[in-house]
């Protein structure tokens, strides 16, 4: 089982900055991905940003400039710098373990609780 800590969440204006840690204690598998998904109210979980401990990364393309992910592989934290942030990024912000993407989809281990990223207009 693994346990995932996240922080960094809160609000911020439109084109400020944020950055998010997840911090990882149990087994997590180095050729996985860790990575962030987010919810908005109404919309479905999506995929923000995932990386494995050799680099590899994936992203959502409206992401793609303005966010960038990191992995500590020592530390098992995975971080998410957000910049540029709009208010169409405001959803609760997930951490996620041991993510392999079967056909374009993400097949996730484990969850963290979320975190709130506000951006105000």
């Amino acid at each position: 089982q693994v346990q995932l800590v996240e922080s960094g969440g809160g609000l911020v204006q439109a084109g400020g900055s944020l950055r998010l840690s997840c911090a990882a204690s149990g087994r997590t598998f180095s050729t996985y991905f860790m990575g962030w998904f987010r919810q908005a109210p109404g919309k479905q979980r999506e995929l923000v940003a995932a990386i494995t401990n050799g680099g590899s990364t994936k992203y959502l393309d409206s992401m793609k400039g303005r966010f960038t992910i990191s992995r500590d592989a020592a530390k098992n934290t995975v971080y998410l710098q957000m910049n540029s942030l709009k208010p169409e990024d405001t959803a609760v912000y997930y951490c996620a373990a041991n993510v392999l993407f079967v056909d374009g989809r993400a097949v996730v281990g484990s969850w963290g609780q979320g975190t709130q990223v506000t951006v105000s207009s």
